[in-house]
Order: C-alpha cells, then structure tokens, then sequence
C-alpha cells in the first residue's frame, strides 16, 4: 500500500513540475493542480495508512494509539481541497482576463521561440 501511494505521489509531482515549466498558462494551472494533489496524497498519507480502523477514540475504550487513525489529515486534506479548488478557479478566470487583454495565453505574454 506504501508503495503505490509513494509512486503516485511520485508521479503526480513530477508531472506537476514538468507541466508548471511549459509555456502556456493553461499548462501551468493544470501543473499546480497536480501538485496540490500531490501534497493531499503526501499529507493524507502522514496519518497512518490504515485499513479497518475506527477514526476517533472511544470513551472507555484502549487508549493504544496504534489502534485508531489520526483524523486530523484527514482534516487538513479536506480543508485543502475546498482552498485548491477556489484557488484554481481563480487562476482560470485570471488567465481568461489576460488573455482577453494581451490576445495569446503564453506565461510571458508574448509567442516565443520555445
């Protein structure tokens, strides 16, 4: 399970990186989103990847933490959804704009060389 979780992250990281170096801006949007799943998967990940475990600790019950998962990632990745998602939605209707204004969608405005 570590493993397919660590290539994920892994693949999503450097697709993210490859596309944030492009040219284009639609490019690097769609670079920054594939990070930020990234860290959701990294940060997901940092609560112990669990199967079958009850998610908050229960009055009377063991106090042995390796028993329960930690909810607080969980937490935290929802969190950065709902914050990715408005922040992608931004940058799009900003790209929108700029291209409106300077006709090309080119990160440095103009059509170049590379």
């Amino acid at each position: 399970m570590e493993i397919v979780f660590a290539l994920a992250i892994g693949v999503l990281v450097g697709s993210g990186v490859w596309l944030l170096l492009r040219p284009r801006t639609f490019q690097v949007t769609m670079g920054l989103a594939l990070l930020s799943y990234a860290i959701n998967l990294f940060i997901f990940a940092t609560g112990r990847l669990a199967i079958d475990r009850a998610p908050i600790l229960q009055a009377g019950g063991s106090t042995d933490p390796t028993q329960y998962a930690d909810p607080v990632p969980q937490a935290l990745v929802l969190t950065a959804i709902v914050i990715s998602f408005a922040t992608t939605a931004l940058l799009l209707v900003v790209i929108i704009a700029a291209r409106g204004l300077t006709g090309t969608d080119h990160v440095d405005g103009r059509e170049g060389d590379g």
